[in-house]
Parts: C-alpha cells; sequence; structure tokens
C-alpha cells in the first residue's frame, strides 16, 4: 500500500531562508534556500549530511538569532537571511517531554483542567463545594496523602536501580477513595484517566451536557485529545505517564501540542524521520497533520527516506551525492517531479514511487531495495 500524491502542491513565494557559506563536518561552505510555507523533505544517502544541515546549520543559527537559548554551538557560516519571516524554530525530536510521571497527555495537551471542571459541575460535587484543584493528582486535596498522587512509591537502593512499587493506599489509583465517589456519568476520575485517548473521546463526545458552561468543556477537552488520534497515539492512555512513552510517541505529542495551538504560526518545524516504526495506516495520519500545520502557517523541514512522506512534500533538498567526504552537497532541490529528473541517487526511487512501481531498483551496490517501502 502507498499514499496517493497530492493532487496540488505549495509553491515557493518570496519567503526563504538563506544560508551562506556553511560548514561543519563532511558540509564545505554550502550554499542553500529553504523556502518557508512549505512541507520541505530534506534527503539523500545515509552520512550525506542531513542531521548536520538541518541540526547544527539550521536550527542552532535561527535560534540563535531568534535568541532563543540552546547548548550546543551552531555551525559556522557566511551570512543567515530571512529569519524575519518566522516567529520561532523548533527541534520536534524524539528526546523526552517529560521525566517525572507528574505530567501524562491529558495534562501536557491541557485536557485534563476541562475535564476537571466538568467533575466540578455535578450535583455531588457542586454540594461538596467542590473546586478544580481538589480533583488534581499534582496538588489537590483530593489526592492520595500516602504517594502525593504518583500512585507509587519509590523506594531508593543503595547500589541498584531504585525501585517504583504501587502505592497500597491508594493501589495506583492516584486519588484517595472518597474522592473517587464523585463520578461524572459513572466513571470516578481515576477511571477517566485509565481511559484510552479513542475511548475518552467517544466518552464525552456522548456525556450529556445541560449547560453552556458544560458544553464548552466538553468541546475544549474534545479539542486537546483529538490530535492524538490524527497522529496515531489514540491508545494513549489519559493517565500514563509521559516518561514511559517511546521516542517516536514523544516526537508525536510535541506535533499534538503545535496542532492544537492556535494563532502561534509561522514557525519552523524540524523533524528527524518521524516516521520509523510507525504502520502505513498511521504515516497516512501524519502526513495529514503535517499538512495541517503548513495550512496554518508553519513551515516543515522533514529528514526522511520513506517514499510515502517525499513523494507527498512541496519541495526537496537533496544531499549529497554520496556518504562522508564524498557527500555534503547540495545535488538538487525542487518538486519531487523535478528530483525525479534528476541524476541523483535519490532520483530513481522518487520516479519509481510516483508512477506507482513496485518494482525493484538496484542500487549502485547491488543491493535490491524495494522503492515503495524507504531509501
Amino acid at each position: 500500500k502507498s499514499t496517493a500524491i497530492p493532487k496540488k502542491r505549495r509553491k515557493p513565494g518570496k519567503q526563504k531562508i538563506q544560508v551562506k557559506g556553511a560548514s561543519r563536518h563532511n558540509i564545505r561552505k554550502l550554499d542553500a534556500d529553504l523556502p518557508l510555507g512549505l512541507f520541505v523533505c530534506l534527503t539523500g544517502v545515509s552520512g550525506s549530511g542531513k542531521s548536520t544541515f538541518a541540526h547544527e546549520i539550521l536550527y542552532l543559527n535561527i535560534a540563535r538569532k531568534l535568541g532563543i537559548e540552546t547548548n550546543e554551538d551552531p555551525a559556522p557560516l557566511k551570512e543567515l537571511l530571512g529569519t524575519q519571516y518566522l516567529s520561532g524554530v523548533e527541534l520536534v525530536d524524539q528526546t523526552a517531554v517529560a521525566r517525572t510521571p507528574r505530567s501524562t497527555p491529558a495534562v501536557f495537551l491541557g485536557a485534563f483542567d476541562p475535564i476537571r471542571q466538568l467533575f466540578c459541575e455535578t450535583d455531588s460535587a457542586k454540594s461538596s463545594g467542590l473546586k478544580p484543584g481538589f480533583f488534581s493528582f499534582n496538588s489537590g486535596e483530593g489526592r492520595c496523602d500516602r504517594c502525593a498522587g504518583n500512585g507509587f512509591e519509590k523506594v531508593e537502593m543503595q547500589f541498584l536501580s531504585d525501585l517504583y512499587v504501587t502505592c497500597p493506599d491508594c493501589e495506583g489509583r492516584r486519588y484517595k477513595p472518597s474522592t473517587l465517589d464523585y463520578k461524572l456519568e459513572g466513571k470516578s476520575i481515576a477511571q477517566i484517566l485509565e481511559l484510552t485517548t479513542t475511548e475518552a473521546i467517544e466518552f464525552l463526545g456522548e456525556l450529556p451536557t445541560s449547560s453552556t458552561k458544560e458544553k464548552r468543556f466538553v468541546s475544549q477537552a474534545l479539542k486537546a485529545l483529538q490530535p492524538l488520534v490524527k497522529v496515531g497515539l489514540g491508545y494513549l492512555k489519559l493517565g500514563q505517564a509521559l516518561n514511559t512513552l517511546s521516542g517516536g510517541e514523544s516526537q508525536r505529542l510535541k506535533l499534538c501540542q503545535l496542532l492544537s495551538a492556535s494563532g502561534d504560526g509561522s514557525k519552523l518545524l524540524i523533524l528527524d524521520e518521524p516516521t520509523t516504526g510507525l504502520h502505513f495506516s498511521d504515516i497516512e495520519n501524519l502526513l495529514s497533520v503535517f499538512q495541517q500545520l503548513v495550512d496554518s502557517g508553519h513551515s516543515l523541514l522533514v529528514i526522511e527516506h520513506n517514499l510515502d512522506v517525499i513523494k507527498s512534500a512541496d519541495w526537496i533538498l537533496d544531499l549529497g551525492p554520496e556518504a562522508g567526504k564524498h557527500g555534503g552537497q547540495l545535488v538538487a532541490q525542487g518538486t519531487p517531479e523535478q528530483i525525479a529528473k534528476s541524476k541523483t541517487p535519490t532520483a530513481e526511487y522518487v520516479k519509481a514511487a510516483l508512477a506507482g512501481k513496485r518494482t525493484t531498483v538496484r542500487s549502485q551496490k547491488s543491493t535490491i531495495i524495494n522503492p515503495q517501502s524507504s531509501i
């Protein structure tokens, strides 16, 4: 299975990032233009300099010019132009979103606040005079006293890694038993946190609302959660600790935050192989998210080997021609159709992908590769 080729591609405009005389590792005195407002793929064989160009040349230099603090030194270059068109730059990588169990998908994306508000709208909560803070497992009075809302206790081991055991008082539910007596359509706050995102969206969508305030809270929660399904994370539980997510899950969760944000366009978003480990259907969903991000005003630069992603891009920057000292050059740039007509190692695979062919292509090293999968 392969994704459909876009019926229309965005065209480069006047706004662009211009890099002049950049050097780092195998890249020497590189001049390159990155068109803004587009979905751009950065391609090339492994070792051609893609990560160096995206991270050390583009990201770090743009961040420095925009006054964004980083812990690394950018690659030297002669000139960098066009940053006035950007409100920011983000490296949407696979580093952990959080290193403690205090943050969860619902908390990170802002869905937990309206959910707690909905609990406060129930008759039992109103009669008790409860506020949303009561239902917080991070600071509320309703959280378990023994584990302070963690759901577990840490046992420090002197010479071994620390052990984490389920809290015997709340049995991992984070709350006092009395807090769980308050129900929202038959479910306690702990049971809501145990729902997957897909289940929570279904539950909230069917929730009866009797006031404008309740309808607003439901709408806010749904808006925050729906991006998770769009990026293939509908299986995550609302209360799952973010420090347990894989690198790929963390990266897609960051995309969800960008997708749900409003009025914050014109950022340059840089991603390094976001399709790693994804199923075909998840890749289609991810591509849809990419297009929505660009439509909202962002610019995307995606390092990718997957041909379904490459052929869906508006524009391609192809580094090469080979790896190491034989790479580091901008060998081709243009639409996928234009790249397919070039004479680069990437061209033959892009040409086959655009034609929808599943025939194998023999590489220069006589390795058989299926052009429908990746390069």
